[in-house]
């Protein structure tokens, strides 16, 4: 089954997700009428568009079946695709993370740094990351009672704390911010590395290629300094790990410290923003919130996680003729993991378009499942934990102060300017 062109085409359009009703209704109708059918936008492979919560979950689950490596792990157009592999010798990856990995080198390649972000481990930072979150909720009190709740204090927040972890000195936060929100965000005329609203294919495939050539000569000197000088952080763990006996080699490790220096923060700030911005469109649930925070704080986490919902897709490919909702699916074909579609799904979630901070129960699946499942997660959730037990005792009163935006991105995207006016105690 084919998926009518005009719906193909928003759901490769970065607007769509920037303005979030077209391509949400996009995927209602195709849960609605077609929940597993094959896209074809102009200019890129045909794939199959995955979008049932229940059909996303069997995907991940089956690791050996559904390969992350072997094609793009993201959404690329077919041009594109054949400049990375020509330039990468042969392979579809820029960079080659734990995305990227498949078994044996995705588990090995994970165990590497997956003790720091344990849960016994990450409770050990809970006194630092209040001490992080009190500051930025002093410095929103210093504001004189309106800012950008998205540029002001969420990117910086779970920046910070990331990057004490991987071992970033803070006087280089600016910089890894840029260089992620260049990555991410290529489309996007605010933060793409060019500044404009028009980037060519071309163009958009050099800045990225410059901004992990960036990456790299930082990361490269960290890792220099950690072999000479180790420390407990993520950076040590890296630059002195070794798999097999080896070295990791330079386009593993610095694809490694890219995705916990980029992914590690900018998640975790666009659920935080998008959060603040549901409750002031649904005041009678922030007034619930307020009532009983200490109950209703685990519940609140979750809905905002699945609200937002950040990460916008990862790519499977089939490695085996196979079958998925009785639809035939080849060897090499490629599936898109709709995630905003799956927590939106109607058969999951009670009105699934409406925030509920009680909301129970609730089976987000935007940190993904499996194997791949987010290394961390539990480290997010402690983070937004804590902010909101600073903040909202201190938060008497807020509205917004003009119209909220998201970036233009097809893959990872939220919030990027949430004005508001506020007091606080």
């Amino acid at each position: 089954m084919k998926i009518p062109h005009d719906i193909a085409e928003t759901i490769v359009d970065p607007k769509a997700y920037a303005a979030e009703t077209p391509v949400q209704e996009a995927f209602t109708r195709l849960r609605r009428e077609m929940p597993l059918a094959v896209a074809e936008p102009e200019g890129v492979d045909p794939f199959w568009v995955v979008t049932k919560h229940s059909d996303i979950l069997a995907v991940e689950k089956q690791n050996e079946l559904f390969h992350n490596g072997d094609r793009a792990t993201v959404l690329t157009n077919r041009a594109t695709d054949q400049k990375v592999r020509q330039m990468m010798g042969g392979s579809p990856h820029i960079v080659r993370s734990l995305v990227q990995m498949d078994n044996p080198d995705h588990g090995n390649y994970r165990r590497l740094t997956q003790p720091y972000f344990l849960p016994q481990n990450v409770r050990k930072l809970e006194p630092r990351i209040r001490e992080i979150a009190k500051s930025f909720v002093d410095r929103m009190a210093d504001k004189g009672g309106q800012c950008d709740f998205a540029r002001d204090v969420t990117l910086f927040y779970p920046l910070h704390v990331i990057m004490e972890i991987l071992g970033v000195p803070e006087v280089d936060e600016p910089f890894m911010l840029r260089l992620t929100q260049e990555l991410f965000g290529p489309a996007d005329p605010d933060v793409n590395r060019m500044r404009r609203d028009t980037v060519s294919e071309d163009e958009g495939l050099k800045a990225i290629m410059a901004t992990v050539a960036d990456f790299t000569a930082y990361f490269n000197k960290m890792t220099h300094d950690r072999r000479a000088n180790p420390q407990d952080d993520v950076a040590s763990a890296i630059a002195n790990g070794t798999i097999n006996g080896q070295p990791l080699g330079e386009w593993e490790a610095m694809s490694y410290y890219i995705i916990v220096a980029t992914a590690g923060h900018d998640t975790t700030s666009n659920t935080t923003a998008g959060a603040l911005w549901a409750l002031a469109e649904a005041p009678e649930e922030y007034a619930k919130l307020q009532a009983d925070i200490p109950n209703l704080m685990p519940g609140f986490i979750e809905e905002s996680i699945r609200w937002v919902t950040p990460v916008k897709h990862f790519m499977r490919t089939a490695m085996a003729d196979t079958t998925v909702r009785d639809q035939a699916i080849k060897k090499d074909d490629w599936l898109f993991l709709a995630y905003p579609s799956g927590n939106r799904d109607e058969d999951v979630f009670d009105d699934p378009f409406r925030f509920r901070v009680d909301r129970t129960p609730n089976k987000q699946l935007a940190f993904g499942y499996g194997a791949h499942v987010c290394i961390g997660q539990h480290l997010a959730r402690m983070e937004m934990r804590i902010f909101w037990e600073e903040l909202l005792p201190r938060l008497k009163e807020f509205e917004l102060a003009g119209e909220p935006k998201r970036t233009e991105a097809t893959f990872v995207c939220g919030p990027k300017s949430v004005p508001i006016r506020y007091k606080m105690n």
